[in-house]
């Protein structure tokens, strides 16, 4: 087996350890292993506001990671826990810097809202059918574009639980280690989260009225 295949096969752990004590191809190893779900997560946490900030806030959090080399320890979190929280910090920097509220308290929050059409998502068509219909496949497509819409409209708190949780499939305790907060909390802010969410696509997506075939 070649080095590269080797490091394929070995955990974040133990590339960081590798790059700590001078071996710079496991930090590229890091690096290709992970880049992708980063930039996706810190461009949909900035959002369109922000958009031209990405860059900045993905490569600084590299560089955070390259100046923390010879000090970094697991601490019960993992290293792609350690990484997301680095971008999550650097962002809420970011919202600061530029005049945005970011409330961190979740007694500010008001209860889940359930207005008319706030179910109508449970009417929705089948993402999966074998042999999907035009329709349905322009329902996706704009229901694709609606969930992106209405994740810039959850606080910032929120937004990051659901897409550390939903999008990028970390646990809900390593969601917990990685916003810094305690499990319930973070259980909490992705209800909220789920639940603003439901509302604001069942509100503008209405389901399809299909016709007899």
């Amino acid at each position: 087996m070649g080095k590269i295949e080797a490091m394929q096969e070995t955990s974040d752990e133990m590339l960081m350890a590798a790059y700590a004590a001078g071996d710079a191809s496991a930090f590229e190893a890091l690096y290709a292993r992970h880049q992708a779900g980063l930039y996706r997560f810190v461009r949909r946490l900035l959002g369109p506001a922000l958009a031209a900030q990405t860059d900045e806030v993905f490569q600084d959090t590299w560089l955070r990671v390259i100046h923390a080399r010879e000090r970094w320890q697991p601490q019960g979190a993992s290293f792609r826990t350690w990484l997301y929280t680095l971008a999550n910090h650097r962002v809420i920097d970011l919202w600061r810097r530029s005049g945005r509220e970011v409330s961190l308290n979740l007694d500010d929050e008001a209860a889940p809202w359930e207005p008319d059409g706030a179910r109508a998502w449970q009417q929705w068509p089948a993402p999966a059918s074998a042999a999907p219909h035009s329709e349905e496949l322009a329902f996706w497509r704009r229901a694709g574009e609606r969930l992106l819409q209405c994740l810039d409209e959850l606080p910032l708190p929120q937004r990051s639980a659901f897409l550390l949780h939903h999008d990028d499939g970390l646990p809900l305790d390593d969601v917990a280690r990685a916003l810094e907060v305690g499990f319930e909390t973070a259980k909490t802010r992705l209800r909220y989260a789920m639940s603003k969410l439901r509302t604001c696509m069942g509100a503008y997506l209405a389901p399809l009225q299909r016709g007899t075939e």
